[in-house]
Parts: structure tokens; C-alpha cells; sequence
């Protein structure tokens, strides 16, 4: 069985990336196996400055999933570039993906810039589901105009592979899609997390400081591949899909929607052998299912 893919003129041994924010940057994973297995990995997210995150508490969980607001807690870009990325260099022997957020235009060039001189990156991940401080704080994925200023410009200082991460919480994703493709963007990523929140009957307050998170795990699979299926009918872009991915099953449900790779988040957190084990069931499942190749089956859901 076959489960190489392409992501562009980037070829990965098979479609299983840890997704941003949910593997730290990856070397924390060799306790408990190999993580060369792994198709790529995608970095924790990364901002100019070092970053605290949000206050406590950060995480709440929920049935069929959980809600976070952790804040884009990192080091800052250079302690990633001078000492996360050579430490998982030392361990892991494949190119990798940046995961870029900002909380304006000038942040996430800066860091585009410095992720473009360091040959371990293959791909950038731009994060844009951040507020844009100094517009009101609206997302950059919820603005067309701004989001193709920022994909543009960011197309200007780069050489790297742009992979534009899509937030869910938008009216018309497809439309989302279509802007980014228009301004340049060599593939996207969806979904990142939906907005969700829990309440503590006994406080009567909302469990997390900031009241509102990020929710994410199985639940949100339907939505994922909904959203996924539309934007491959809608576009030329190739697509790493993610959201509620806890299996092989998943992996080759989202791939038939249109993924040609898939990010697993939550289920790292729940299970820090996720990976491995569907990059050992793959394989098994394909076989099941008569796939020689895994790429043959990428937007087979969306033929007519």
C-alpha cells in the first residue's frame, strides 16, 4: 500500500501531521515513539515576541471534545529558529511547517522573513485567525480585504509554500477560500477550532478566564469536511484538512472530501500515540477498502 502524498513539490512518506499547537515542537514526542513516522509536523504557533498566552484557567472540557484559549504561548520566533527547531532537528529528520500568527500585518512579515532563511521549514502556516489590533480587533480570516493585503504582501518577502490556516467562524468559507487563492496562497488548511465556551453550575461563571475558546475534537468533524468538500469543489488550492481527526477511518473520510493531507490535534492531547497508531492502521484500512494509492482518492467523494 502506497500513502505517499504531495503537497505541492513537497513529498511526505504519508498525510499524518500533528497539528499546530497540539505537539508542541514535536521532539517532546520521542518518549514515546518514533516521530520520523510522521508525514511532517506542523510547529506550535509563533510570534515576534515571546508570549505568555491567555490567564488560567485556559482549558475546558466538553463532550466529544474540549475548549481551549491558551493564547499562542511560544518563545517568540528567534528562541524557536536558534533553539526549538535544532533541538527537534536532532531528532527528526524531515522538513517541517511553521505555524505564523501576528496581531498585525508588520508581525507576521517580520516572522515570515526569519522562518524563509531556515531550510528545516517547507511549508508556512499562517494562522489568521487573529485579531488584527489595529482594526478593531476583527480576525483576519473574517476580512477579505484584509486577508488578501496580508496574503499579498506576505507573498512578497517569502520563497516558502504559503498555507493559509481558514477559521470556521466565518459566513462563506468558500468565499474565504477564493480570496486567498486570488491573492497568491499555495494551499490552505481547514478548519482551525469553532468558538465555543462551558459554564460551572456552581459559579454560575463561564469555566474559562476569557470566556470563550476554541472548540475542537470529534464533534467538529462534520463541519470540517463539510467545509473542506465545499472549498475543493471551489478551488484549485490543495487543502490539509483537520478538525476531529482520531482515526484512519477519519483520515480517509477528509481525504475523500478533498484533503490531500490531515492534521490530528485534539486527539494528541487525549493520546499522545494518536499518530502512530494511524499511521500504523492506514495501511491495514487501505487494503480493507482496495486503495493501492492513497493519493488516487483525494476529492473522490466530490466526482459527479
Amino acid at each position: 500500500m502506497n500513502t505517499k502524498i504531495k503537497l505541492l513539490n513537497l513529498e511526505l512518506d504519508n498525510p499524518i501531521i500533528p497539528a499546530s499547537g497540539t505537539y508542541g515542537f514535536g521532539y517532546e514526542f520521542v518518549k514515546f515513539y518514533d516521530i520520523n513516522i510522521l508525514g511532517s509536523i506542523s510547529l506550535k504557533g509563533t510570534t515576534i515576541e515571546s508570549r505568555y498566552g491567555n490567564p488560567l484557567p485556559r482549558i475546558a472540557e466538553c463532550k466529544a471534545g474540549m475548549i481551549n484559549a491558551v493564547g499562542l504561548q511560544n518563545p517568540g520566533i528567534d528562541a524557536v529558529l536558534n533553539e526549538e527547531i535544532p533541538k527537534l532537528s536532532e531528532v527528526y529528520h524531515k522538513w517541517v511547517i511553521a505555524n505564523v500568527a501576528g496581531s498585525t500585518i508588520e508581525d507576521y512579515l517580520e516572522c515570515a522573513k526569519k522562518f524563509d532563511a531556515c531550510d528545516k521549514i517547507g511549508i508556512l502556516e499562517i494562522n489568521v485567525s487573529c485579531p488584527n489590533v489595529k482594526h478593531g480587533g476583527l480576525a483576519f480570516g473574517q476580512d477579505e480585504t484584509m486577508l488578501y493585503e496580508l496574503i499579498t504582501k506576505l507573498k512578497a518577502v517569502t520563497t516558502k509554500s504559503l498555507f493559509i490556516k481558514l477559521s470556521p467562524n466565518v459566513s462563506d468559507i468558500v468565499s474565504i477560500a477564493k480570496t486567498c487563492e486570488k491573492a497568491g496562497a499555495d494551499g490552505l488548511v481547514l478548519i482551525n477550532t469553532l468558538l465555543g465556551m462551558r459554564i460551572d453550575l456552581k459559579t454560575r461563571k463561564p469555566i474559562i478566564h476569557n470566556k470563550m475558546g476554541g472548540f475542537s475534537g470529534p464533534a467538529i468533524k462534520p463541519v470540517a469536511l463539510r467545509m473542506v468538500f465545499q472549498v475543493y469543489q471551489a478551488t484549485n488550492l490543495p487543502i490539509i484538512g483537520c478538525g476531529g481527526i482520531e482515526n484512519a477511518s477519519d483520515v480517509i473520510e477528509m481525504m475523500l472530501a478533498g484533503a490531500s493531507a490531515v492534521q490530528v490535534g485534539s486527539a494528541n492531547l487525549v493520546d499522545p500515540y494518536a499518530c502512530q497508531k494511524i499511521i500504523n492502521d492506514l495501511p491495514i484500512l487501505m487494503q480493507e477498502l482496495g486503495i493501492n494509492n492513497l493519493s488516487d482518492i483525494i476529492g473522490g467523494a466530490c466526482d459527479e
